[in-house]
């Protein structure tokens, strides 16, 4: 049977005293070890970088110069965009398509009562929304192709969000392709370009769901290019492009077909454009559309689709 011995009690108190002591010291150094209160912090990103060959690391961001193409399919963004390509510090690549879609996400979440109710209700506030979203559009353009001074999305529908866009990445510059619209929809039609809502048997519903419109997007943010004046002037066109985009002068984006063939820009065997861009810049395109267009519907042209008056398309047979 134990027996304390009570001469020993001194000794038992100082150690009791000495261990009470470090454990006061201890809690108030370390109050969330023992108390655990909410605490009061805040997310902060991690750095992030591309690297080169292991050797070069450049830091991306929402601030930086983002270029985005977009406009009509079939109206001339995959040639810009291999064009672009062919600049050494310029990279673009293929198309994407999530990101349109994602944007498009965001407009059916905000606009639907209900999904709207729901993201408010989980705390989803439009900050954090956008958070994610500028997030996810920045890996997308960063991480789906090589590293590259200025980085670039091509993805047709893109500059429906051009306002949002210039808000998530305010350094962001956007390039709008404009092209005859009879060529566009010729093009839609014989080449089965699938887009929601258009009736690819029908040209006059095609050519009355065709917008033009730039104006809205501001010119100092947003260049408007014609596609037929940049096939007939190449030289022209690109040193204002470049000279929008603040980049250097290379004449290698005369010669895209050069680095085409050599696997230097890489191309999308699904991308309805690839079998037309692997050539050098030609004028086959421009008349391609003459005669395939019903007559009645060349008859009621300017009426079914005013917008070939505003950007000074005169001639309509």
């Amino acid at each position: 049977m134990f027996v304390p011995n009570f001469r020993r009690q001194p000794l038992y108190i100082f150690i009791l005293f000495q261990i009470i002591f470090f454990i006061l010291y201890y809690t108030f150094q370390n109050p969330n070890c023992i108390f655990s209160p909410k605490p009061d912090y805040e997310w902060i990103s991690s750095e992030k970088y591309i690297s080169i060959d292991g050797k070069q690391k450049h830091l991306y961001d929402h601030n930086m110069p983002l270029i985005f193409i977009g406009g009509m399919p079939r109206s001339g963004t995959t040639l810009l965009r291999v064009l672009l390509d062919a600049h050494p510090d310029i990279r673009c690549g293929e198309e994407t398509r999530v990101i349109p879609r994602i944007l498009s996400n965001r407009q059916s979440w905000l606009k639907a009562p209900f999904e709207s109710k729901r993201l408010q209700e989980a705390g989803i506030t439009t900050e954090v929304l956008d958070s994610a979203i500028r997030a996810f559009i920045l890996e997308i353009i960063v991480r789906h192709g090589k590293p590259a001074p200025r980085l670039c999305n091509k993805d047709p529908f893109t500059l429906r969000s051009a306002h949002y866009l210039q808000y998530l990445f305010p350094n962001s510059k956007f390039i709008f392709m404009i092209r005859d619209g009879r060529a566009v929809v010729h093009s839609i039609i014989s080449r089965k370009v699938t887009i929601s809502g258009f009736d690819l048997n029908d040209y006059r519903d095609c050519l009355k769901k065709m917008e033009h419109s730039h104006d809205s997007y501001g010119p100092e943010k947003c260049f408007p290019v014609y596609y037929e004046q940049l096939v007939l002037n190449p030289t022209k066109w690109m040193h204002k492009i470049l000279d929008f985009l603040d980049v250097p002068w290379n004449s290698t984006v005369l010669h895209h077909e050069k680095l085409v063939e050599m696997g230097d820009i890489s191309l999308s065997k699904l991308e309805r454009s690839t079998d037309q861009v692997i050539k050098p810049i030609n004028l086959e395109a421009l008349s391609k559309w003459v005669g395939h267009i019903p007559d009645d519907v060349v008859n009621d042209m300017y009426k079914i689709a005013p917008m070939l008056k505003k950007i000074g398309l005169r001639s309509i047979r």
